[in-house]
């Protein structure tokens, strides 16, 4: 490990919310996360905080996602192992605390671009 690079999730999350000059309720306002949640994960005890719980960080603080992802171990990057989007678990969670008939228009505008993409150029 270098002294300019922090190398684990407790490391980045703390290092970006002090450069901040954030205490932990400030972060929690700002992350939505519950300020003794985001101490366990800056000291250590959460080391694999759920894929939302990156997505606020990363969002809030200017991160990158998969980065987060990688530090917590949800991407490997095994040799031969087909690589999914780290969105999908993210876009789940939002959607389930969507009311029916908002999930309906999510699912018609995610039906909306694939159509845009499978167009006249893939045999419409």
């Amino acid at each position: 490990m270098t002294k300019n690079e922090p190398e684990t999730l407790a490391e980045v999350v703390k290092t970006e919310r002090l450069s901040r000059e954030w205490s932990l309720r400030r972060a929690g306002r700002e992350t939505g996360i519950h300020n003794a949640h985001l101490a366990q994960i800056e000291n250590g005890t959460i080391s694999r905080p759920d894929h939302n719980i990156l997505f606020a960080l990363a969002t809030a603080y200017g991160l990158d996602f998969e980065r987060l992802l990688r530090l917590a171990g949800h991407i490997t990057n095994r040799p031969g192992e087909p690589r999914r989007s780290p969105y999908g678990a993210v876009a789940w969670k939002a959607l389930t605390e969507l009311d029916p008939d908002e999930q309906h228009e999510v699912v018609d505008f995610i039906a909306g671009l694939q159509r845009r993409r499978n167009g006249p150029a893939h045999g419409q």
